[in-house]
């Protein structure tokens, strides 16, 4: 209906220019130029192109460029990391909030994690998203809006994207799918697939789904944690729809390209995955899928925490027994954790929990 504003944030140019013929009497040869700008610098702005009064009214009755405002940023200062590890809460024009991260890496790059919906549906007791529950997919402006907006309003300027925000973004796919189109369309923010990541709780249908969409560079991680059907239902519900099989055959069979390397993350939780066994299953478990890198994330306690965050003793203890199962490790440095701004915190925008090792009714069959 072409009573329905269409905002350029969600779209490529060559859709701008689509939407531009079908809508505007006069102006459209402007799509191009109004759309760069659009993603560039945030605004929509027909009259810095000399377009006429009547062109830049009819450019507004048809076309926005972002719906939503940031409404709290949260920084967590350490003098020791250069620039802060950043959060900043959006609220939408219905209301809804949801939460992007801008992390540092080095001294001079950095990272932006994006949220696909708002809450979550997948329930993954580690994680303080999942006691919002799925209020709703974000849209493909929603999705791109994130990084324009931070980088309009917080100078954030990231040189890679992740889908681990807010959301598992398989089950959010034609609005993600959409999103990743815009992100590198070279009119646009011009990222090159091979800067952006998605991660999964282990989506296997949507695994296979992505592996259909031709996107043979965008890279994909997944949140296995523990590499045991019976302990993993206990903590990630969406275990009980997919086995460790279901996953490892969509993993597989996915492989876009010859040197495609998978991500495995596992989160550490003492008591919980952290034992010489269960370094042992994440090994054989990642055996057959080829390239691999396991990304282990020390536990980051939410305001129900299962567990305390691990020791360093701890941390370099489960990385050396991946190590002598010939798994490739990286040790994730945590970041955001005292502002809830870290991996399974986002969702909660006061400060971090004090440190309570457990709470009432924690499952014994997570031990």
């Amino acid at each position: 209906m072409n009573d329905v504003k269409l905002d350029l944030l969600g779209m490529t140019r060559d859709e701008a220019l689509a939407a531009a013929r079908e809508r505007l009497s006069r102006g459209a040869g402007l799509a191009a130029a109004i759309h760069r700008i659009a993603h560039r610098e945030g605004r929509l702005d027909p009259e810095c192109l000399g377009a006429s009064p009547r062109s830049a009214d009819s450019w507004r009755e048809h076309f926005s460029v972002g719906g939503a405002s940031i409404v709290r940023t949260i920084d967590e200062r350490d003098p020791t990391r250069g620039s802060p590890t950043s959060k900043a809460v959006l609220r939408s024009v219905d209301g809804a909030e949801y939460e992007t991260v801008r992390i540092p890496i080095g001294d001079r790059k950095e990272s932006q994690c994006v949220s696909s919906q708002v809450g979550c549906a997948m329930g993954c007791r580690f994680c303080e998203t999942a006691l919002l529950g799925k209020r709703r997919d974000l849209d493909a402006a929603e999705i791109v809006g994130q990084i324009v907006v931070a980088r309009r309003e917080l100078r954030w300027r990231p040189r890679t994207v992740v889908f681990q925000g807010m959301g598992e973004p398989l089950d959010a796919l034609p609005s993600v799918q959409a999103a990743i189109a815009v992100l590198c369309d070279r009119n646009g923010l011009a990222f090159a697939q091979d800067r952006i990541t998605i991660c999964t709780a282990g989506h296997a249908d949507g695994i296979r789904r992505l592996g259909e969409l031709g996107l043979r560079r965008v890279n994909l991680s997944l949140s296995l944690n523990v590499a045991d059907d019976a302990r993993r239902k206990a903590l990630m519900p969406l275990a009980r729809r997919f086995t460790l099989a279901d996953l490892r055959d969509a993993l597989i069979a996915i492989r876009p390209r010859r040197n495609w390397q998978l991500g495995i993350h596992v989160c550490l939780m003492p008591g919980i995955n952290d034992s010489r066994d269960d370094a042992r299953a994440v090994a054989a478990f990642c055996r057959p899928l080829g390239r691999v890198m396991v990304h282990l994330i020390p536990y980051n306690p939410g305001s129900r925490p299962l567990a305390r965050a691990p020791s360093e003793a701890e941390i370099a203890r489960f990385v050396g027994w991946l190590r002598d199962e010939d798994l490739p490790v990286r040790r994730r440095i945590t970041k955001g954790r005292s502002v809830m701004a870290a991996c399974g915190q986002l969702g909660r925008t006061g400060p971090a929990p004090d440190g309570k090792e457990g709470f009432p009714g924690q499952d014994s069959n997570l031990n």
